[in-house]
């Protein structure tokens, strides 16, 4: 009897951590966040203070610049004349993958082709992915070393001269990828503002403390990553059926000991969404790619956990990430369907009560989240951001519960995926903005030729 209760007493204990954990994880999570930046930049003050040498000519690695492109007829003349025109390096390609395009992009890279001899295109007639154009791009790639570039993103100027320095040195011999900070480029809206904030929260903190606490990271960034060729096919090149081919392959390449690098000195700037549609689906991606390696790699960490210790902490986090998101579901609905209940039986006193401990719990996750963002916008390119600051509530109120309902959403999407029924096959994203600004100016041209 007595060690009956014993055994019900510990397991109601460990239940009522497990759930405390639970509740608590989003402000753990952000001190977590907090302190690994803060230990980041005291600890690798030279990558924080933009310390990189200029390479001679002669000794400058040749550079792959790969673009896989669907229908991105919009920007990719200006991202091409972007790259030829205005990079600090002289040694490199640009190598565009046409997967499929529909509209002008062909035309126009062709046109392209005759101006800039360095530039290659390779076309694909079936769109299959961004994932499978850029495993097809590996062998036709004539650098050591290849970025990965989207055909709406561009690198500062130094970006391939700071790139090549986290990779010249005896110590970088397993670094397999480096991966940039990213700015938003398109800030003409609030919606993007807020993007602003959250890239830094993102890319500014966690990716830093995770190379703190690891020296790697959960995910690269597709949009503008320099990977070593030979550690793309070391692992098979790109998961194809993958809904974000960057976040599986940043896995792959830790389950083997290769060491993925985050470069904070060096800056790309990216098209953000512009709806609340496109951005929806958008994190829905996201959500279940890192699912999606989860799910692939979860037997592995339970079969050999002492193998992969290294990697410990990127498993726990992403469990407790899903876990949470359920969780979080399951109470949100509970919590509405009590204060329904309250209201509608009259009893105003639990209803308040319910609300005023909501709020102070709510309090206490934005404290703790504002410390992130603080430090994201203080250590990100010197506080040149801090003026976002204001745009923070929106992000911590709308950004972080986008986050769990869309790996809710997207679990059994990635099941299948595992499963053998996924597709890596792509929609290029609306600009909606820029078509009507290209629009606007061929009818001002027309005009002012017909005058």
């Amino acid at each position: 009897m007595i060690d009956h209760l014993f055994e019900t007493t510990t397991l109601a204990t460990v239940i009522n951590g497990f759930l405390l954990v639970l509740c608590l994880y989003p402000i753990i999570g952000s001190f977590f966040w907090f302190f690994g930046s803060l230990s980041y930049r005291w600890l690798r003050p030279n990558e924080e203070d933009n310390e990189w040498e200029q390479l001679p000519v002669n000794k400058q690695p040749l550079i792959t610049i790969m673009i896989p492109a669907h229908n991105e007829e919009v920007m990719i003349e200006a991202t091409i004349r972007y790259l030829f025109d205005h990079l600090n390096y002289t040694n490199f390609e640009v190598l565009l993958m046409n997967d499929g395009s529909t509209d002008e992009t062909e035309a126009i890279v062709q046109r392209l082709e005759a101006e800039y001899p360095r530039l290659r295109m390779i076309t694909i007639e079936k769109n299959k992915g961004k994932a499978h154009a850029f495993n097809i791009g590996m062998y036709f790639a004539k650098g050591e070393y290849i970025l990965s570039n989207d055909a709406d993103t561009v690198p500062e100027p130094d970006a391939l001269m700071k790139y090549m320095n986290y990779f010249i040195h005896d110590r970088d011999m397993n670094t397999s990828a480096v991966t940039a900070n990213m700015d938003v480029q398109n800030r003409t809206k609030l919606i993007c503002k807020s993007q602003t904030v959250e890239f830094s929260s993102i890319v500014g903190v966690i990716k830093r403390s995770q190379a703190a606490v690891n020296d790697s990271m959960y995910a690269y960034s597709g949009a503008n990553t320099m990977y070593r060729k030979s550690f793309l096919v070391s692992v098979g090149g790109f998961r194809q059926n993958r809904a974000t081919e960057d976040i599986s392959i940043a896995w792959d390449h830790q389950m083997i000991g290769a060491v993925p690098r985050f470069a904070p000195n060096i800056i790309f700037h990216m098209n953000v969404p512009e709806t609340i549609h496109d951005l929806y689906h958008q994190r829905k991606r996201w959500a279940q790619g890192g699912t999606e390696v989860w799910l692939t790699n979860i037997k592995k960490f339970l079969a050999h956990p002492i193998r992969h210790r290294y990697q410990l902490s990127m498993f726990v986090d992403s469990t407790l990430s899903i876990i949470w998101s359920f969780f979080f579901i399951l109470t949100t609905a509970l919590f509405i369907a009590t204060c329904a209940y309250f209201l509608v039986t009259g009893n105003y006193e639990r209803l308040w009560h319910a609300i005023a401990m909501s709020f102070i719990f709510v309090s206490f996750e934005m404290f703790a989240g504002s410390l992130q963002l603080l430090a994201a916008l203080i250590l990100d390119n010197r506080g040149a951001k801090l003026k976002y600051l204001g745009f923070a509530p929106l992000y911590m109120l709308f950004f972080w519960m986008v986050n769990p309902i869309t790996i809710f959403m997207t679990f059994i999407p990635a099941l299948k995926t595992i499963w053998g029924k996924g597709s890596g096959t792509w929609v290029s994203p609306k600009r909606q903005a820029l078509i009507d600004e290209k629009k606007a100016q061929r009818a001002a041209e027309d005009a002012k030729k017909a005058n």
